[in-house]
């Protein structure tokens, strides 16, 4: 699903959007994804994505209760007030409504967390678990969360190379999620004044785990983000090798248009000159 947003007119730029997922090779999607825009104030949009863990469904009805939540906070959330306090009310509600359902059913659900929100010519995310943001400006990445997860606490710690984390054997476990008994460990990030090329990756392991920054930035750089989306999956499942996770996305790509017209004109005049040159020169012999 790809869809176009705009921020408010003083900023001048435009937000183009992209949700996907794919099964991969697992019996049942558990990863949810959206973007929700406010009912009622111009310029403000939230990208949320959960991966859900849990058997006979329970991931997925983890995960449908992060996006649930997140829309439900959004829709009374008024600029002014804080946006961390927003982002932390949606995970932290979740996860009291994901904890009390382990009590009432046979099931054991757990679910990560990432949220995006934009507002105000600005961006402000949480997360907890492994599942990622990645902020790029251009192809360069400006800033990656950090995994909630048993083995990036040891590469945090020094006790395993970045090398070494990639096949440890537990590198599925996780140290902080919804659902669980402890509350959830939730990091923050924002940027003050989002620019043209400014662009944001929502993703679970089941897509991240494939890729290193550099090649996800170049992509999303290059393609718009429905083109971006399909070719980032059709390469997380081609190297999956029949053994992929479920995987989800949100990509949030923030442009310009006067200075993409700009650049048009730019390129534009450069092929006319070049086309002027050539005829001039071969009317010269």
């Amino acid at each position: 699903m790809a869809s176009a947003f705009e921020l408010p007119s003083d900023m001048g730029l435009k937000v183009d959007t992209c949700v996907a997922r794919h099964q991969g090779d697992r019996r049942e999607q558990q990863d949810r994804s959206a973007i929700f825009a406010h009912p009622k104030r111009g310029g403000v949009m939230l990208a949320a994505l959960a991966d859900g863990m849990g058997g006979h469904s329970g991931g997925a009805m983890a995960a449908e209760q992060v996006m649930l939540k997140a829309k439900q906070n959004l829709e009374i959330f008024n600029p002014g007030e804080s946006p961390q306090e927003l982002l932390d009310g949606m995970i932290r509600e979740a996860h009291v409504v994901i904890k009390l359902t382990r009590f009432t059913s046979e099931q054991d659900p757990h679910s990560t967390a990432v949220l995006l929100l934009l507002h105000g010519g600005r961006a402000d995310w949480a997360h907890t678990g492994d599942s990622r943001l990645y902020h790029f400006r251009g192809d360069r990445l400006v800033h990656m969360s950090g995994d909630h997860s048993l083995v990036a606490e040891m590469v945090r710690k020094g006790s395993l190379t970045i090398d070494q984390a990639r096949h440890y054997p537990h590198k599925n476990i996780l140290i902080g999620c919804l659902g669980g008994e402890r509350e959830p460990m939730i990091d923050h990030g924002r940027v003050e004044q989002l620019q043209d090329g400014d662009t944001f990756l929502l993703c679970s392991d089941g897509l991240w785990a494939y890729f290193e920054p550099e090649e996800l930035g170049g992509v999303l750089k290059a393609f718009a983000p429905r083109e971006a989306a399909e070719m980032l999956v059709n390469r997380a499942r081609e190297r999956a090798e029949g053994a992929g996770d479920n995987i989800s996305l949100v990509i949030v790509k923030l442009s310009d248009p006067e200075a993409a017209k700009l650049e048009k004109a730019k390129a534009d005049a450069a092929v006319a000159r070049k086309m002027l040159d050539e005829s001039k020169r071969r009317s010269g012999r």
